[in-house]
Parts: C-alpha cells; sequence; structure tokens
C-alpha cells in the first residue's frame, strides 16, 4: 500500500497555494507586483506607516522573507523606508504614491485570481470551502 497525495490535505494544500499564486502572479506581473507582496501590500493599505517588526507580527513570515520582499517592494518604487523618530534601529515603511495607487487594480487581480479557481464551484460551495480553509489555518496555527 503506497502513500496517495491525492488523498494526503497537506500535500492537496501545498498545491493548492501554489495554484492560487499562479493565479495571482498572471495578473499582477503587468500591473507591478508580485504575490509575495501582495500581503505586504494589503497591510500597508490598511494601516500605512508600520514598522518592518509590526509587518512580521501581522504576516507570520520570517525575518529573512520579509526583509528581501521590502528591499525588492523598495526597488520598484512600492515603498519608501524612512528613519523611526523615537528609535533608531526601526524604519517606518509607508506606500509610495504608486504603491497606493495600485490597490484598486491589484485587489481586482487577486479576485479575479480566486474566481478563476472557484469557477464551477456554486456559490454556497465557494463560501463552504473558503470557511473550510479558515479552519484549517486556525488549527495550524494552535500549539
Amino acid at each position: 500500500m503506497g502513500f496517495d497525495r491525492s488523498h494526503s490535505a497537506t500535500y492537496l494544500a501545498s498545491q493548492l497555494a501554489k495554484g492560487f499564486a499562479r493565479s495571482l502572479q498572471r495578473r499582477s506581473t503587468d500591473l507591478g507586483f508580485s504575490p509575495g507582496q501582495f500581503p505586504v501590500l494589503l497591510e500597508l493599505w490598511n494601516e500605512d506607516g508600520l514598522t518592518q517588526k509590526q509587518l512580521l507580527d501581522r504576516l507570520e513570515v520570517e525575518q529573512a522573507t520579509l526583509a528581501n520582499t521590502l528591499t525588492r517592494m523598495e526597488r520598484d518604487g512600492l515603498i519608501s523606508r524612512e528613519p523611526h523618530p523615537k528609535d533608531r534601529r526601526a524604519q517606518i515603511i509607508t506606500l509610495t504614491r504608486l504603491g497606493r495607487d495600485l490597490e484598486g487594480r491589484a485587489v481586482e487581480a487577486a479576485a479575479e485570481a480566486d474566481a478563476a479557481l472557484f469557477a464551477g464551484f456554486r456559490s454556497f460551495e465557494r463560501e463552504l470551502m473558503i470557511e473550510y480553509m479558515r479552519r484549517i489555518v486556525d488549527n495550524a496555527r494552535k500549539p
């Protein structure tokens, strides 16, 4: 009896994550951002002027991953970094005009990416799937 990965939730979740990333990638490239930058953009659209530590706490990514992402975003003109007025070790990360202006188109691209992957689902099936995914994410965060 071999391992059937089509019955493995962890394998399928990995494939699902890759599928969503590819779907968003196809739509985001022309807009000037990458799927890995989207969570940072979402946080800054919600509350601009965060520190890297605040972003780390909210995004649950590795420090090195976030540092590389921020460097690319700064290079691409999406964010700027300014010294923190009270903490010399910290920087305030703010959206540039380009980063702010991207919000509507980027959110639309993400919605299109979701819609493409849920093609053929009825509304209630999509809602159930998203609810199940939320539960799994919550369970994964438990110790």
